[in-house]
């Protein structure tokens, strides 16, 4: 009899343990990185790469390149881990060089079970968007690159194309864009005509699917009160979201916690945004909206000096700090009813 009890107890510990697990699998984990120049050593025709060549400023050589690919697979290997097992199952990254790059990048051991999408973009210095996936979480359906166009004529600040990536994640479609807009080194108007492109290719993706689950990233350089993220249909509270538009949850992280993922000038900015569209606020059944963070860790900030307080970058100056980047990465998590 006691031993049919055990039994028992076992078979039930077991099946709660594999109940568990499966509820954990119902979590999902979608984030964003800007790598901060992830250039490998060699030097790609037709790009001005050469500050990141050993004979260039920075002396860029294999040591300072394997350590970088080792600190960004560092952060990639643990970003979501704290509520998902297996980390992010999407990452969006900016700032690569080129497939070189992402293929040293994914092949560092605890990135091994990724694998990524990437198309050469325009960008001058050579630096594109690429996102990194996990097969066993997220298949990719169709993808591709979306060249920008010109801001009247402008070829100095031409974006870095739009990615889209459509696939199942949680056993339903879902699409992501990821970005890098123009810099701050152009005025708001550059940065406001990417968002009428990205405007008009959400629109697109709702008309051909009105239930779509839309995500779109990126480092847009902006923070989420500015004209850019008004004029994609970004909004500050699930409430305000109408047909078509935005949720963006890091308006309030920045406006209301004063937190954000870089900062310059003793002032905090949130550049590092994921965008959720209506039909993941809430939704009855399927992928839904569970909760944002940023990804801030000590290692990645500088603990002392004049500089205490800011990112641990790769570089300061032209001194080599062998650092991480000067943005933290963001989250966001998707839970599947």
């Amino acid at each position: 009899m006691k031993k049919l009890f055990f039994t028992s107890l076992l078979c039930l510990c077991v099946g709660m343990m594999a109940l568990a697990q499966s509820d954990h699998q119902k979590l999902y984990g979608v984030a964003f990185y800007n790598l901060e120049n992830l250039f490998d050593t060699i030097h790609d025709a037709g790009k001005n790469d050469r500050e990141y060549l050993p004979e260039g400023d920075r002396k860029w050589n294999t040591l300072k390149y394997e350590a970088k690919l080792e600190k960004m697979a560092q952060v990639l290997g643990e970003l979501a881990r704290d509520r998902v097992q297996q980390g992010a199952a999407v990452i969006g990254v900016a700032e690569v060089e080129n497939d070189r790059a992402l293929n040293d990048l994914v092949s560092q051991p605890n990135l091994s079970r990724y694998k990524y999408i990437h198309y050469e973009g325009p960008d001058r210095r050579g630096i594109d968007c690429a996102l990194l996936y996990d097969p066993a979480q997220f298949t990719v359906v169709h993808s591709k690159l979306v060249p920008s166009i010109p801001f009247e004529g402008d070829t100095t600040h031409l974006t870095r194309g739009f990615l889209i990536v459509d696939g199942r994640l949680g056993g339903e479609r879902i699409c992501f864009i990821v970005n890098h807009w123009p810099s701050r080194g152009a005025e708001s108007p550059v940065r406001v005509h990417a968002a009428r492109q990205v405007r008009a290719l959400t629109d697109s993706l709702f008309r051909e699917d009105k239930k779509l689950k839309l995500l779109v990233m990126g480092d847009l350089n902006d923070d989420p009160m500015d004209e850019s993220l008004h004029t994609l249909g970004a909004r500050k509270f699930p409430r305000e979201v109408k047909k078509h538009e935005f949720y963006n949850p890091w308006w309030e992280t920045l406006e209301d916690k004063g937190t954000g993922t870089l900062l310059y000038r003793g002032k905090w900015n949130l550049f590092d945004q994921i965008l959720l569209s209506r039909r993941l606020l809430k939704a009855k059944k399927g992928l839904t909206y569970d909760g944002h963070e940023i990804f801030r860790r000590d290692y990645l900030i500088q603990q002392s000096g004049k500089y205490k307080g800011t990112m641990l970058r790769t570089f300061g100056g032209q001194t080599w700090l062998n650092g991480y980047s000067d943005h933290l990465p963001t989250i966001i998590y998707l839970k599947r009813n």
